[in-house]
């Protein structure tokens, strides 16, 4: 009511903010811009609305979601490797441990020969199913070939290891082997309905059918180990499909026979118009006395030395300082109890070697009495 008084009395003439007050149209304008910002900011675009399908159309139906442990399609080489050409059943495939194991894999129990005939591997294979198509392929042209050539036919391949996690040579640390990926086969021989066994690494097993079958596994497979190759095989073959650089393939098997074996060649004898020899010493030169014949050497007895005789000398020729000779006392028990005992000798450790010279040896002279008598020195002068 003030503002309306000042208004009609003329006080306020330029609006009611030059006498303090706010009007409330300015508060609420205010307040709906507001109101507008935030509806704004907090608004949710909707979807577009869905079309209308005319009356005759039917709606499409979305194919049902696969089951997580539905078996894969099978692969090409699967279709291929049917009951006619190979029994081998397919089997999970196997994750590790590490790099091991593989996809598509099968266990080969035996290969189906043209004519309806099956070849038993044993024990069974567990290979990839490109490897097992390999190997079955080999047994029915290559194997039932070389076993009609010998007149018979093949009933069993002699599978000495097939899928087995490991290194190279079973070596601790090596690259992992085609073995541990499920894609190599090693093959000790074949039997034959007849009842014999072609050993594949023997050396007394006919050499012609060997050669065949190296000649046949090297055409087949990318990789053959034998005898010869790195001293792991010396007694199976080794058979895979590894896969390498500009399709680089490896065949290491040497056929050996018992009659063929290499001799340590020895040197040639020494002509006789080479020169003699250098010889460490002159000694070597003369031959040696044999010692195993020792000659008899007669032993003749000498003669005793001549004893030494002391003559009687004349008085008047001895000197006046020669004394008579005194007769010696006899000994008795009572003069032996009498002389006391000797002290006990003491053996004195061997002196240190010392830089003194040796003593100096004895004369001759000195040397030739030991064995005469003792005189006194006026007859020792009178016998010299």
């Amino acid at each position: 009511m003030d503002i309306s008084a000042r208004n009609a009395a003329g006080e306020c003439h330029c609006g009611p903010n030059r006498c303090g007050e706010r009007p409330i149209w300015f508060l609420a304008a205010s307040l709906a811009g507001l109101l507008a910002l935030t509806a704004s900011a907090l608004a949710v675009p909707m979807p577009r609305p869905r079309p209308q399908l005319p009356a005759d159309a039917a709606p499409a139906q979305e194919p049902p979601p696969a089951a997580a442990d539905s078996p894969a399609a099978p692969s090409p080489c699967r279709l291929a490797l049917t009951e006619a050409v190979a029994i081998a059943p397919s089997i999970p495939p196997v994750r590790g441990p590490g790099a091991c194991g593989g996809d598509d894999l099968v266990r080969l129990e035996a290969v189906v020969l043209p004519d309806g005939r099956r070849v038993a591997v044993k024990p069974h294979a567990t290979l990839r199913c490109t490897m097992a198509t390999a190997v079955a392929g080999w047994v029915r042209e290559d194997v039932a070939a070389l076993a009609a050539g010998l007149g018979t036919t093949v009933s069993e391949l002699d599978n000495f290891d097939s899928f087995e996690c490991r290194g190279r040579n079973r070596v601790a640390g090596a690259k992992l082997s085609e073995h541990g990926r499920a894609n190599a086969l090693d093959v000790r021989g074949v039997k034959f309905a007849n009842g014999k066994t072609l050993s594949l690494t023997d050396r007394d097993a006919p050499r012609e059918a060997r050669e065949k079958a190296m000649a046949s596994v090297c055409a087949r497979f990318t990789t053959v180990l034998g005898p010869g190759s790195d001293g792991y095989h010396e007694d199976h073959i080794h058979l895979d499909l590894a896969e390498r650089r500009n399709g680089y393939r490896i065949c290491q098997w040497m056929i050996r026979d018992t009659a063929t074996e290499i001799a340590t060649p020895l040197p040639p004898p020494r002509p006789p118009e080479a020169p003699p020899r250098e010889l460490a010493s002159r000694e070597e030169e003369a031959p040696r006395a044999d010692t195993r014949q020792v000659e008899e050497v007669k032993v003749q007895p000498t003669a005793p030395p001549p004893a030494l005789s002391l003559s009687p000398v004349p008085l008047a020729r001895q000197p006046a300082d020669v004394a008579k000779p005194v007769a010696p006392k006899p000994v008795t028990a009572k003069s032996v109890a009498s002389k006391p005992a000797p002290p006990p000798m003491r053996i004195a450790p061997d002196p240190k070697p010392s830089a003194q010279p040796a003593a100096r040896p004895k004369t001759a002279r000195a040397k030739s009495r030991r064995g005469e008598p003792d005189l006194p020195r006026a007859l020792r002068r009178i016998f010299q």
